[in-house]
């Protein structure tokens, strides 16, 4: 049974820094991908991260060199830093366990999710 539990959001000025952590239960030794998408009022939920199971990163162009995605045993975080007003959304972290700890943008390859945690700039 997969479970992700997200914590970490809330409200931070321009310019500031959030760290969202995606806790992660998992059956022993599966590989997956991880995610972090995000979704803004009135618009389509977006990718913005992914860690492999070996630890690769991505990025979109939109968070690329303000966000860094990193792994713990049992827990996936993504360091967002430098927050702009159009980073505010409700986040999410997705786990891929179908591809092998591989990962691919589109929501559509994620097979479980965490229920969200609100990012707010202002």
């Amino acid at each position: 049974h997969v479970q992700l539990v997200e914590s970490g959001g809330g409200s931070v000025s321009t310019g500031g820094s959030l760290t969202l952590s995606c806790g992660v239960v998992m059956p022993y030794g599966l590989p997956y991908c991880l995610g972090w998408f995000r979704q803004a009022p009135g618009r389509d939920r977006e990718w913005v991260s992914s860690i492999t199971w070996e630890g690769g990163t991505e990025y979109a162009n939109s968070v690329k060199g303000r966000s860094f995605a990193s792994r713990q045993s049992g827990k996936r975080t993504l360091q967002m830093t430098n927050l702009r007003s159009d980073d505010t959304a409700i986040y999410y972290c997705a786990a891929d366990t179908r591809h092998r700890g591989n990962c691919y943008e589109g929501a559509d390859n994620y097979d479980a999710w965490g229920q969200g945690t609100q990012v707010t700039v202002s």
